[in-house]
C-alpha cells in the first residue's frame, strides 16, 4: 500500500524532471488500467492545503484520500487480502485473465509418451539389428562350391555340417607361426574334421580322426572342373583335404559314409585363436597336467581359462596324450562345444564391446559354403551348446582297429546303422570309441 504524501515525487530537485538536463520536460503521466485519479488539483493548492513546495513547474498530483490514491466509494479494491494484483479480477496481472502469471499447463500424457518411447527403442533396435546382419552377412567367405560335388547321395532329415579346423598359415606373420607353434609348412591341411547333425531331437557330433583310412572316390577338379575316375586308392581322410582342397574332403566323406553334407564350414588356426581371446578365454577342465613341445601346450591340471595361444595348443595336441589322435578329438569336441557355450552367452551376446568383436574375428577368418546363411551358422552354434550342455552327443566314428596301411579302420556295420539314424533324424544309439 502506498503511504506517501501526496504529491512525493523522489526526486527533490525543483523543476529538473529529466536526468542530467535542466531543459528536460516532465514525462506523460503514466496510466495504468487499475488506477483512478481523482479531480484534478487547481494550480497552486498544495496536498495539505498549503503552497507547493516543489514550484510552479511540478504537475498536479491526485488527491489522496484513503492512502491508495482513491477517494470513498468509487469502488476501487487493492486486492491486497484476496491474493488479487493490482486489483485485476481472479487475481492476475494487469490486462485481464491470464496476463503475466503463469498458469500450468495440461497433465502429461504418460501413455502417449511411453507409446513414442517404446517405437523409438524398437525402432532403434530394427535398425541396428538389420545393419548388423548385413554387416556380418557381408564378411562371410563364401569360397567353397558344393555344386562340383559330384554323385552326392541323397538328402536326408535334418541338417548335417562338416566342420573342418585346417592348419592354414595363411595371413600369419613370422613372429605368430613362432608363437603359436604353427611351424611354417607352405599350404593347408586338416587337422580336425567333425560332422554335426541337427535335427529335430538332440544334436549329435561325431569326430572323424584325420588318420582314418578312406577310399579316394572319383571327383571333378575344383579348379581344372576335369573328372578323376576312381583308382580304389586308400589313404588318411585328412590327404583328400590336402589334394584338392574342400570339394573333394566332402565328396570322400559322402562317398565313405553315404551321408549327404549339407554345409561346410572350416577355421585356421590364426582365427580360431582370435575368437579365443575376442570372447575372454575359455575355461576348461584339463584331467590332467599336459606338455607337448610339438603344439607348444603347457597346461597343468584342473579348471582354468584358456587364451587363445593355449586353447590352440589344446585342441592340437596328441603326442602327449596316451590314446594319440582320438583322444585328441575328444579334447577338439570338449572345447569347440565350451566355445560355442562361451560366444552364446548374455555376456557375450548382449555387451556389444564384446559381441562385434567375436562376430569380426569369427566371420573373418571363416570359410564355408556359397548357399551357408548367417541363420545356418547360428543354427550350428546353438546345436553345438546344446551338445556342451549335455542335451546332445559327442563322439569319435566307430573304429574297428587298424588297416593294413596302418591307417584306422572304420568298423563298418556301425557307421551303417549311425548314418541310417542320422538319415531319419532318429536318436543315435551307437557308440564310438
Amino acid at each position: 500500500m502506498n503511504d506517501w504524501p501526496e504529491g512525493f515525487s523522489g526526486d527533490n530537485r525543483g523543476s529538473r524532471y529529466g536526468r542530467g538536463s535542466s531543459s528536460a520536460q516532465p514525462e506523460s503521466a503514466r496510466v495504468m488500467r487499475q488506477v483512478r485519479r481523482g479531480p484534478a488539483a487547481s494550480p497552486g493548492q498544495a496536498a495539505y492545503g498549503g503552497a507547493p513546495p516543489y514550484g510552479g513547474g511540478v504537475p498536479q498530483q491526485p488527491s489522496y484520500v484513503d492512502g491508495g490514491g482513491h477517494g470513498p466509494g468509487d469502488g476501487y479494491d487493492s486486492g491486497y487480502n484476496t491474493g488479487q494484483v493490482y486489483g485485476s479480477p481472479g487475481g492476475r496481472g494487469p490486462g485481464g485473465p491470464g496476463d503475466g502469471v503463469y498458469e500450468p499447463g495440461p497433465a502429461p500424457n504418460w501413455r502417449r509418451r511411453i507409446k513414442v518411447t517404446a517405437i523409438t527403442v524398437v525402432t532403434l533396435l530394427v535398425v541396428t539389428s538389420v545393419g548388423t546382419y548385413f554387416w556380418a552377412d557381408s564378411k562371410l567367405n563364401r569360397d567353397v562350391d558344393l555344386s562340383k560335388v559330384i554323385d552326392r547321395p541323397e538328402a536326408g532329415e535334418g541338417t548335417n555340417y562338416l566342420i573342418v579346423g585346417s592348419d592354414s598359415r595363411k595371413g600369419m606373420s613370422a613372429e605368430e607361426k613362432k608363437k603359436l607353434h604353427t611351424g611354417s609348412a607352405a599350404g593347408k591341411r586338416t587337422d580336425s574334421m567333425m560332422i554335426l547333425h541337427t535335427g529335430g531331437g538332440a544334436p549329435t557330433l561325431i569326430s572323424l580322426p584325420r588318420d582314418s583310412n578312406v577310399t579316394i572316390p572319383s571327383f571333378k577338379g575344383s579348379d581344372s572342373g576335369k573328372l578323376y575316375p576312381a583308382s580304389g586308392r586308400q589313404t588318411k581322410l585328412n590327404a583328400a583335404y590336402a589334394e584338392d582342397g574342400p570339394e573333394l574332403l566332402v565328396r570322400t566323406v559322402e562317398a565313405n559314409t553315404g551321408l549327404h553334407i549339407d554345409h561346410y564350414v572350416e577355421i585356421g588356426f590364426a582365427g580360431f585363436a582370435n575368437i579365443v581371446d575376442a570372447v575372454g578365454g575359455v575355461e576348461m577342465d584339463i584331467p590332467k597336467d599336459i606338455k607337448d613341445t610339438k603344439s607348444g601346450a603347457d597346461l597343468n591340471k584342473g579348471k582354468q581359462t584358456l587364451n587363445g595361444e593355449q586353447a590352440l595348443a589344446f585342441v592340437r595336441t596328441r603326442y602327449a596324450l596316451e590314446g594319440s589322435d582320438l583322444d585328441r578329438t575328444k579334447n577338439q569336441q570338449k572345447f569347440l562345444s565350451a566355445l560355442a557355450n562361451q560366444v552364446a552367452t548374455p555376456g557375450t551376446v548382449l555387451n556389444p564391446f564384446k559381441l562385434y568383436p567375436t562376430m569380426g574375428a569369427g566371420l573373418d577368418s571363416l570359410v564355408v559354403d556359397k548357399d551357408m546363411g548367417l541363420f545356418d551358422l547360428a543354427s550350428m552354434f546353438w546345436a553345438m551348446k546344446g551338445v556342451s550342455g549335455g542335451e546332445g552327443k559327442s563322439m569319435n566314428m566307430p573304429i574297428a582297429g587298424n588297416a593294413v596301411n596302418g591307417n584306422l579302420q572304420w568298423d563298418t556295420a556301425k557307421v551303417k546303422t549311425l548314418v541310417s539314424q542320422l538319415k531319419n533324424d532318429e536318436r543315435v544309439t551307437v557308440s564310438g570309441n
